[in-house]
């Protein structure tokens, strides 16, 4: 590098907690440049292969030259590395979630949300403590276990205070054999006294989307409110750490920037938590800009196609093993099937994403949702079809319940320990779905599935034989067993 290179170089630093250091533009440039260069390098592709195979991730350049491969025959040995990999860690196992909106009042502008405050035409919802009942109600109907719960920034109708007592009231809901057993949250970067608030109510994740890691772009695609400060957004991880918050998700919309900027930045970013915290993300998300109210996505000419998108799942999967990795209904049925297995570990069913979607829907006219849900299907044909994928359907929550989160959670992983645990857990969820709340045909479908699952354990025979016990408890009404 001539000095001026070197100068700029020095300002990437994973282990700084200042954005601009640990996500460097000129970083992110420089690997986008060596990524084209070593395109077709035949040789160093193998190489890095090679060490992905070995099952201990990628850095952020290595996997940028993988994404950028043009050689037809390596694209293929990347695609096969990533199933291979989502096999060994993950299993067939497929955790499924819903998304609960609380509220789309939103002081922020960002252009590419139809909740931006100057949407004068979308109605504005927020749902009272006795709406959420209503709502968890029916989610707990449906069959679902974990929730993501979602809410606009505004700090005078979307308070932390609001979102504390929402945590409390859905947690406290048990409804029938239904109960909702982990709550992720999903909402503005916040301080290290509110994420520990949070913390103490007992979230399991907290999402937050970086939407672009190019800081540029991100100041032009949120022109106003408090979301345009990148630095304060960009480091929200970070803070959330601090707070007692040790399962985190990452996450880019893809479609706003050009996809190998963010690939790079979203791996970067991954890097950073491992270097200063000892732990990486637990989860990263792959939403493509949508359709809404307001919001047409061909504004934004950084769309990409479906195989790309599969490529990127594929690249992901290989760089960071260890972390789950989640696709909503903004994508098809189809897309979703190509995806789950190049590493999709998590994904929502039966989604509604507007205020108040699922308990008494709102007319057409009257419609909050954030975006256009693709995958329509209610959740017992999901169910049914992951299972007929040769899928295992699982509502487990029992790590973030037993203390197996943050850096605990990823020794388990690294290890490829976690089907010790997930493995047995997901067929006692599924076996919980199917006594309550499945039709006839899925729970035909359901029955044969555990029954081969069982006898195919790869678990220590006092783990199985549990398994078999908790099963019989199951059929004869008990709830909630776990590893």
């Amino acid at each position: 590098y001539h000095a001026f290179d070197r100068e700029k170089m020095c300002m990437y630093n994973p282990k700084s907690q200042n954005a601009e250091e640990f996500i460097s533009h000129e970083e992110i440039l420089d690997t986008l440049k060596y990524a084209d260069e070593n395109k077709n390098n035949s040789e160093l592709i193998d190489k890095i292969l090679e060490k992905a195979g070995l099952g201990n991730g990628l850095t952020h350049r290595e996997a940028s030259v993988l994404l950028a491969c043009e050689i037809e025959e390596k694209n293929n040995e990347i695609f096969e590395l990533a199933k291979k990999i989502k096999q060994d860690y993950y299993g067939n196992r497929i955790v499924l979630f819903a998304p609960l909106y609380l509220s789309n009042y939103c002081v922020n502008g960002c252009v590419y949300c139809p909740y931006h405050s100057k949407n004068k035409h979308i109605p504005r919802r927020k749902l009272s403590q006795e709406e959420i009942k209503n709502e968890v109600t029916a989610l707990q109907d449906m069959g679902h276990k974990r929730l993501a719960i979602e809410a606009g920034e505004d700090p005078v109708n979307n308070p932390l205070e609001y979102i504390l007592e929402s945590i409390k009231t859905i947690y406290g809901i048990k409804h029938k054999n239904g109960s909702i057993r982990r709550v992720n949250v999903n909402i503005a970067a916040t301080t290290v006294e509110n994420y520990r608030k949070l913390h103490e109510a007992g979230i399991g994740t907290y999402i937050l989307f970086q939407e672009t890691y190019n800081k540029e772009s991100y100041e032009k695609l949120h022109p106003t409110g408090p979301k345009h400060n990148y630095k304060y957004h960009t480091e929200a991880m970070d803070r959330a750490m601090q707070g007692g918050i040790d399962d985190v998700g990452l996450g880019v919309l893809f479609g706003l920037e050009l996809y190998r900027y963010e690939f790079a930045g979203l791996l970067m970013h991954a890097e950073h938590l491992e270097a200063v915290y000892g732990v990486g993300p637990h989860t990263i998300s792959v939403p493509r800009i949508r359709k809404a109210d307001d919001i047409d996505p061909d504004v934004f000419d950084n769309g990409i196609d479906d195989d790309t998108f599969a490529k990127i799942v594929a690249c992901i999967r290989i760089s960071v093993p260890y972390t789950g990795m989640i696709v909503s209904t903004r994508e098809s049925a189809e897309c979703r099937k190509r995806v789950l297995e190049l590493g999709i570990s998590q994904i929502s069913g039966g989604s509604k994403t507007s205020v108040g979607g699922y308990f008494n829907p709102m007319p057409e006219k009257e419609n909050s949702a954030q975006f256009d849900v693709s995958d329509r299907r209610p959740l017992d044909e999901v169910i049914k079809w992951l299972m007929e994928l040769g899928y295992l359907p699982s509502f487990c929550t029992a790590c973030y319940r037993n203390g197996r989160t943050g850096d605990r959670f990823m020794e388990i992983c690294k290890e490829k320990q976690i089907h010790n645990f997930c493995h047995p857990n997901a067929i006692l969820t599924l076996k919980e779905y199917l006594e309550d709340y499945a039709s006839e045909e899925t729970k035909k479908v359901g029955e044969e599935l555990i029954e081969k699952e069982v006898k195919i354990l790869e678990c220590p025979q006092c783990v199985i034989s549990k398994v078999a016990e908790d099963l019989e408890k199951i059929e004869a009404g008990g709830r909630d067993y776990n590893f």
